[in-house]
């Protein structure tokens, strides 16, 4: 026992001493867990497994829902949907003092909805939204704040490539993860909307009066957006398809759309299927890193000794919840989304499950802590995004403009926590 605990804690120690030079973090993964295994039961089956695992990852079905949504997401950026949303979005709310910023945040939403992605949605609206805001007269402050927050909105909003691979590790199902994910997905969005004209509205300009018929010439370019979501979501809700089943549907009638537009050439369509395809390897290389070093935790006894410990802390169930949410946190100033997800549910997903929580609202709540990942600093996905394409503003500056977004994200969490029903009312309603 003493042995297992001490490879236990080598590994650990291992793994992040790679990741601090910068190895990626699947393959640091792969090398602990093949050797941690090794190490515990002879490298003749930890090498069965590196043989075994890789292959078993890529040919199973449920998981091919990822590419395909992937590269619906791709095909949704090359056919410029997100300019039609941003444009529906400000016809609307433009005319209101802050009106520029929630439209950003409402074609943030837009996007999520096809994408799946928080860094592809803030760098998409980075380059549609961030010249938009600064012609209006807003500060760097206030409109890379409000790209980086609304950003985060990628990996809620169904389809969530970070919820499904959520799905895939817990065994939960994803379909109704996706459906989980909506209402507290449309919170966010209406706070987010209220921190712009709350927190920032006096000292915001206003946009153009309002034209209704401005406003019914832009929402009738939106029409391609909304026929891809229903398409997807609510055939999933309707039990007409399974996640994968309308992943596929998604991404061809992606395709189909930007086709019938004459906005997707066959150069253009390669293209998009090589992004898609770069994008699909390293989230699969990540995930076979994952899955053997799954391996690894389950041979030293990692979760079950974490759960021994957490529940002998005596901090009662939601205490140790709030415990484990500190965790993704700090985390989350280290580490993405995606290796946060991956790293740590399967050490954590015992200790939730011991406690009672319902683990399609786990996956939610974690989602959304590791939401505040992607815009606090030091790392803060979202903002490197963000400064890689606006050079001339300093990340302080984007930090800083994202302040009141971290406090509205952590008053969303605690109404999820409080009231449960508003993950769950949709996903038990299926």
């Amino acid at each position: 026992m003493i042995e297992r605990e001490v490879i236990a804690i080598g590994g650990f120690v291992a793994l992040f001493a790679l990741m601090l030079i910068r190895v990626p973090i699947g393959i640091a993964m792969g090398i602990v867990g093949v050797g941690g295994f090794g190490m515990v039961t002879g490298f003749k089956p930890a090498l069965n497994l590196l043989a075994t695992s890789p292959l078993r990852t890529l040919t199973d079905f449920n998981l091919t829902l990822i590419p395909f949504f992937i590269l619906m997401g791709v095909l949704a950026t090359r056919t410029g949907m997100s300019k039609e949303l941003f444009r529906a979005a400000n016809a609307t709310l433009g005319s209101f003092r802050g009106g520029l910023g929630m439209s950003t945040i409402g074609a943030c939403a837009g996007f999520s909805a096809i994408c799946g992605s928080s860094v592809a949605t803030a760098a998409t609206m980075t380059d549609i939204a961030y010249p938009e805001m600064k012609k209006a007269g807003y500060n760097d402050r206030v409109s890379t704040g409000v790209i980086a927050a609304g950003g985060t909105l990628g990996i809620l909003i169904p389809p969530s490539v970070v919820l499904a691979v959520y799905g895939y590790i817990t065994e939960q199902d994803i379909g109704k993860l996706f459906i989980a994910g909506i209402i507290p997905g449309i919170l966010a969005v209406v706070m987010y909307m209220l921190t712009v004209r709350l927190w920032f509205g006096r000292n915001l300009p206003k946009g153009e009066p309002f034209s209704l018929s401005e406003a019914l010439s832009a929402l009738s370019g939106v029409w391609a957006v909304v026929l891809l979501f229903v398409a997807v979501i609510l055939t999933i809700y309707l039990g007409i398809a399974t996640a994968t089943e309308a992943a596929a549907v998604g991404a061809v009638l992606t395709a189909l759309i930007g086709i019938m537009r004459g906005r997707l050439t066959l150069p253009l369509i390669l293209d998009c299927l090589v992004e898609a395809l770069r994008t699909s390897v390293a989230i699969y290389t990540i995930l076979i890193g994952a899955i053997l070093f799954g391996y690894f935790l389950a041979v030293t006894q990692v979760p079950q000794n974490l759960t021994s410990f957490l529940i002998d802390l005596g901090f009662g169930a939601y205490g140790t919840l709030l415990l484990i949410m500190l965790l993704f946190f700090v985390m989350g100033c280290f580490l993405d989304a995606m290796a946060m997800i991956i790293l740590m549910v399967p050490i954590v997903f015992p200790v939730v499950t011991q406690l009672g929580f319902d683990p399609i609202w786990f996956g939610i709540i974690i989602v959304m802590t590791v939401e505040l990942g992607l815009i606090t600093p030091p790392i803060g996905m979202n903002v490197f995004v963000i400064n890689t394409i606006a050079r001339k503003v300093p990340l302080t500056t984007i930090f800083a403009g994202v302040t009141p977004f971290v406090v509205t994200d952590i008053i969303r969490l605690a109404i999820i926590i409080l009231l449960p029903g508003l993950v769950l009312f949709l996903p038990n309603s299926m």
